[in-house]
C-alpha cells in the first residue's frame, strides 16, 4: 500500500512531466528551464538534438522549435521508481506530432515517438529534473530530405 507521502510525490512528479510538455508546447522558456536543477543534464542526441545543461539546451530549443508551425508533446504511461525519499527514476512515453510548412502552400504532419528517461530529485522548490534523456522509438512520415537520426 502506498503511503500518503508516496501518493503525493507521484502526483507532484506527474505534474512536473506535464508542466514540461506545456512549457515546451507554449514556448514558455523561463518555465521550461525552471523545471531543472541548476546542474541538470539534458540529452536529446538520440532524436537528433544536443546534450548539455538546461540553459544551453533552452537556447537551442528557442531556435529549433521556431521551425514547426505547431506541435504537441503528449506524455503518458510513466513508470516511476523511487531510489529513496528524495530521488526517483521515470520512464515516460512521448508522442510528438509536428506540423510544418510543406513549401507548396500547405502543411505536412509527421510524428516522433520517444521515451523520456528521467532522474528527478526533491528540491526546496519541489520535484525537478536532474537528468532528462530522450530514447528514440520512431519517426513516421518525416518530410523528404529531413535527416532522421539512426
Amino acid at each position: 500500500m502506498l503511503s500518503l507521502q508516496e501518493i503525493s510525490d507521484r502526483l507532484e512528479i506527474e505534474e512536473l512531466l506535464v508542466r514540461y510538455s506545456h512549457a515546451l508546447d507554449t514556448k514558455d522558456w523561463d518555465a521550461w528551464e525552471a523545471l531543472f536543477t541548476p546542474d541538470a543534464v539534458v540529452d536529446y542526441t538520440e532524436m537528433g538534438g544536443i546534450r548539455g545543461g538546461a540553459h544551453e539546451v533552452r537556447r537551442w530549443l528557442e531556435e529549433v522549435m521556431a521551425w514547426p508551425l505547431s506541435y504537441q508533446h503528449l506524455v503518458a504511461n510513466t513508470l516511476l521508481d523511487f531510489d529513496d525519499d528524495d530521488h526517483a527514476r521515470a520512464r515516460t512515453i512521448c508522442h510528438n506530432p509536428m506540423v510544418i510548412d510543406d513549401g507548396k502552400g500547405g502543411t505536412h504532419v509527421f510524428f516522433c515517438g520517444l521515451w523520456y528517461l528521467d532522474r528527478v530529485v526533491r528540491t526546496p522548490e519541489g520535484w525537478r529534473f536532474a537528468e532528462r534523456t530522450e530514447e528514440r522509438c520512431y519517426f513516421h512520415n518525416t518530410p523528404e530530405g529531413m535527416p532522421v537520426p539512426g
